[in-house]
């Protein structure tokens, strides 16, 4: 559809009717570059908006990729029943890696401060390597941490999984290049140009259902590095840290032992994009400990073949 030359007349483009047609020709770019392409989703919002894109790509015909969730053990149960429940309302197939089992056949370690975070990428590669995966869609926005804004759309991976910078490709007019190497795949980022507000703004527009633990909830939770952490399977507070009930909710969901809460009174998608456009803290500088761990935490573990 073309743009109209009157910015407010009929045919003209809102930012996240580009952004959806962006990510769309991205889904069809890769579905006829690639023999074997599988989503990661989580259950969480940046997988979940990135399903139904998909979707939206290739309806009304069957989605032609199927799921990948690299499972930690330590997911917050209503996320897990919510991924679910989708799979299942969509009749889609998940393979789920779980970090768990890797660790019970000895070739994970149990990190000392408990969190499993960091674990996921031999899981990960070792799905991918079994499966014959070629190209793996993740939910990454540039917006959300330094390494991340320095990855292409399509993110070349060595054959050990590991990200280059130096051997990423230009992608001018929106051109990519897909070509790997025998044991190489790409990773795939469609919501690459996308913020934590635009995917809010898209949820609300499309009217997307999410888990609950977004909206404010009240919840038992201790102080920890400057967050609010809620006990549960991979363990809890120490004698020094007590537990409160407080209204909080989650920016963004990942393992339980560094994922942080937000104080938030938001409890409808209107209330969160007007919180979120007024923070001044990226959603992972926030509520994810492993991220601050040094300044190129993140960098250091997509060389090692993470998300």
């Amino acid at each position: 559809m073309a743009a109209s030359a009157d910015p407010g007349g009929p045919f003209t483009l809102s930012h996240l009717d580009v952004l959806e047609s962006e990510a769309v020709h991205i889904f069809r770019e890769v579905a006829g570059e690639f023999e074997r392409p599988v989503i990661l989703f989580s259950g969480g919002k940046d997988s979940i908006v990135m399903l139904h894109l998909a979707l939206k790509a290739f309806a009304p015909a069957p989605l032609p990729f199927s799921l990948l969730h690299v499972d930690t053990g330590h997911n917050f149960p209503e996320v897990i029943d919510y991924r679910d429940e989708v799979v299942a309302r969509h009749g889609l197939r998940l393979h789920v890696a779980h970090v768990q089992e890797f660790i019970d056949s000895g070739r994970l370690r149990e990190r000392p401060d408990g969190t499993r975070n960091p674990l996921q990428t031999v899981p990960l590669l070792d799905a991918i390597e079994h499966n014959r995966f070629d190209a793996v869609f993740g939910g990454g926005r540039r917006d959300e941490e330094k390494a991340r804004a320095k990855e292409r759309v399509f993110s070349l991976r060595d054959e050990f999984g590991g990200w280059d910078p130096r051997r990423q490709r230009p992608e001018l007019w929106q051109l990519y290049n897909g070509r790997h190497a025998p044991g190489e795949h790409v990773r795939v980022f469609p919501l690459s140009n996308w913020t934590e507000l635009d995917v809010w703004q898209y949820i609300g527009r499309e009217k997307i259902d999410i888990p609950a633990i977004y909206f404010a909830h009240e919840r038992e939770v201790f102080a920890r590095s400057g967050m609010w952490l809620a006990p549960g399977e991979w363990g809890g507070p120490k004698d020094d840290e007590p537990v409160a009930t407080r209204l909080v909710r989650y920016r963004t969901v990942g393992d339980m032992s560094c994922t942080g809460a937000v104080e938030s009174e938001a409890a409808t998608i209107e209330e969160i994009i007007a919180e979120i456009a007024a923070s001044r803290l990226t959603e992972r500088g926030a509520t994810r400990a492993d991220d601050k761990l040094s300044e190129a935490a993140m960098e250091d573990r997509k060389r090692e073949g993470y998300f």
